[in-house]
């Protein structure tokens, strides 16, 4: 049995996380989530091995909380995140460590010209660094390694990936099994004029808006004014420029509360005066335009592309998963019970 395991995962291995604290203008590290193993008495100290390789409980624990730190930041995790966190980080380590393997089965070779540009670019980095000057040498051995296991992994991603360009017979099969894909959303074409209020003005000044509002709806409804011009002379917001139009907007682009606003109305309807968090707002609904479905001539390339980012998508999980089927993998459920859970299991 190998051990210990090659440093591995998508975050940064030991030796570029610590590239990191060179850096002359360091920031005051953030609040972080620990991940905890689940029992520390009796439970051997490795999280997983895959095939003879360990990845020990301390590598493990690493990774896990450099990921909860970056996902979860300042924030509280919510229920459950924590043990589907340990099991994508666990997940990751697993298929690295096999796809390692892989790539050492198939004999790739990393492109020495593209590495020494890397550390090339770290020097650069830190160059200035006193640190980095001191312990350049022994971390360098490492991030070698890690960088030429990087460049072989992305050759390999790309080779399995790399499908043929489909039958057309195939493509039109795809089009009239995917029609969501090639149907343009109705849309909604909108104008508007804001009248700007800062958030923490008094209630006069929301006040003396709502008014301006009604008076601008008024000279639109009774005076025959003209929207374009009124946005141009009173509207904070940047559409003022073109008349206040908003061109034509999907379903979702505006606030909410605005959109159910406007989904009440129909083309040619002005809006009461509407608070929103820049002030007040008139809106005019000036057209709609009906979802669109695109015949097959006008979205065959889109087609062609969309199917063969599947296809490249699904030829690299099958690999992937071929490579979990025919390797042994034990998983310390007993230290880690994340592990163990049928939600998204790691096996």
């Amino acid at each position: 049995m190998k051990t210990p395991a090659l440093k591995f995962l998508t975050l940064l291995p030991a030796a570029m996380l610590a590239c990191a604290t060179y850096a002359q203008d360091a920031k005051p590290a953030a609040a972080s989530t620990t991940v905890a193993p689940a029992s520390h008495v009796t439970s051997p100290p490795f999280a997983a091995v895959v095939n003879d390789t360990v990845i020990s409980s301390s590598e493990f624990d690493a990774a896990a909380n450099e990921a909860a730190r970056k996902k979860f930041y300042h924030g509280t995790p919510p229920e459950g995140a924590i043990d589907q966190l340990v099991r994508d980080v666990a997940n990751s380590m697993i298929d690295r460590l096999l796809l390692v393997d892989e790539i050492k089965r198939q004999g790739l070779k990393p492109d020495a010209k593209a590495i020494d540009a890397k550390i090339a670019d770290f020097d650069r980095r830190y160059g200035s660094s006193p640190r980095w000057q001191q312990e350049r040498a022994s971390i360098l051995p490492k991030l070698h390694e890690r960088l030429e296991q990087d460049d072989m992994l992305e050759a390999l991603e790309a080779k399995i990936r790399k499908v043929a360009a489909p039958a057309e017979d195939k493509v039109r099969a795809y089009y009239k099994a995917n029609s969501e894909k090639f149907t343009e959303p109705e849309k909604m074409r909108v104008s508007v004029i804001v009248l700007k209020v800062d958030p923490s003005s008094p209630t006069a000044a929301w006040q003396a808006a709502a008014t301006e509002a009604g008076a601008l709806r008024m000279q639109l409804v009774e005076g025959g004014a003209d929207f374009a011009a009124l946005a141009r002379k009173h509207s904070a917001d940047d559409s003022a420029a073109q008349g206040g139009d908003l061109g034509y907007l999907h379903r979702g682009m505006l606030p909410e509360g605005i959109q159910e606003k406007i989904d009440d109305m129909k083309p040619g309807d002005l809006s009461e005066p509407t608070r929103i968090l820049q002030g007040y707002a008139l809106f005019r609904y000036e057209a709609h335009q009906a979802p669109k479905h695109h015949d097959f001539a006008t979205v065959r390339t889109r087609a062609t592309d969309l199917l063969m980012r599947e296809q490249s998508e699904a030829a690299w999980t099958q690999f992937v998963a071929r490579l979990r089927k025919n390797a042994r993998i034990e998983l310390n459920t007993q230290r880690y019970a994340a592990l163990g859970k049928p939600n998204q299991p790691v096996k």
